[in-house]
């Protein structure tokens, strides 16, 4: 399955048939983990935790045996690298016909982040459980599932856009069309899906629309992390940090760009 295959047809999954992730699959997981990086040069460190040994859970996942966290020195750009080398780990897994979901709030939080032995200096932003799916959901998790609207997408004319953030973005180019696509398709904490892109050229800039509020730390930046992540999977391009001057909301921040060699 290639990459644009596993962002078409991941899901997150909260209900698990209850198996133990096996000896092979999670040795093919430790070691890619060792392969992963982030265009921030930010290191992520993840931890493989068993959920009995380490007295870990989450009220929305049932079946699940082993979670994973992961850390990120706290720091300038720390939420995007976290969610750029996350998500890598997510569509690895799922290559693998293992399911995840990411998990930032309905947890105990300082259970994983004691037994993940997170530093006062670190970020754990978020979680994830590993595993096999069931072959049905729970009533509960259809029930989320439904309440955040998960299977529902905003139409590309109200994320994407040419030259400023009024116009919408025309493209016949299919390497930028897949890759606008699986920004489209991307988890998003309560799928908010915060992401919007302005296209000058061959550089791609990328904005958050703030629409979560509270928090010691923004999710929506980790949210920021995974577009990118999906972006340059597809298109590749070099990551830059240097606001370009586009007009946007007060509640419109920009993030990063994208420069793609065309």
């Amino acid at each position: 399955m290639d990459t644009m295959e596993l962002i078409r047809t991941r899901k997150s999954v909260r209900t698990f048939d209850g198996r133990a992730v096996t000896d092979a699959d999670r040795e093919k997981l430790t070691q890619y983990l060792t392969t992963i990086t982030n265009p921030y040069d930010i290191p992520v460190e993840f931890v493989l935790l068993d959920a009995k040994v380490h007295g870990l859970s989450s009220p929305v996942i049932q079946g699940e045996q082993l979670y994973i966290t992961g850390k990120v020195p706290k720091g300038a750009h720390c939420a995007e690298a976290f969610g750029f080398s996350f998500e890598q780990l997510v569509l690895y897994a799922w290559s693998l016909g293992i399911g995840t979901t990411w998990i930032a709030g309905t947890m105990k939080r300082e259970v994983f982040e004691r037994e993940a032995g997170v530093l006062e200096s670190e970020l754990m932003p978020c979680v994830s459980p590993l595993g096999y799916p069931a072959q049905k959901r729970s009533i509960k998790e259809l029930g989320m599932r439904t309440a955040i609207k998960a299977d529902k997408r905003i139409k590309d004319e109200g994320l994407f856009f040419d030259g400023d953030l009024s116009a919408p973005l025309s493209t016949e180019d299919p390497l930028i069309r897949d890759a606008l696509e699986a920004v489209r398709l991307a988890p998003s904490a309560v799928n908010k899906q915060p992401w919007r892109i302005v296209r000058r050229g061959n550089a791609y800039h990328f904005y958050e629309k703030h629409s979560i509020s509270g928090g010691a730390w923004d999710v929506q930046k980790v949210d920021m992390g995974i577009a990118l992540c999906h972006f340059m999977a597809i298109a590749g391009g070099r990551l830059s940090v240097a606001d370009p001057g586009i007009s946007a909301p007060q509640d419109t921040e920009y993030i990063a760009t994208v420069t793609v060699e065309g």
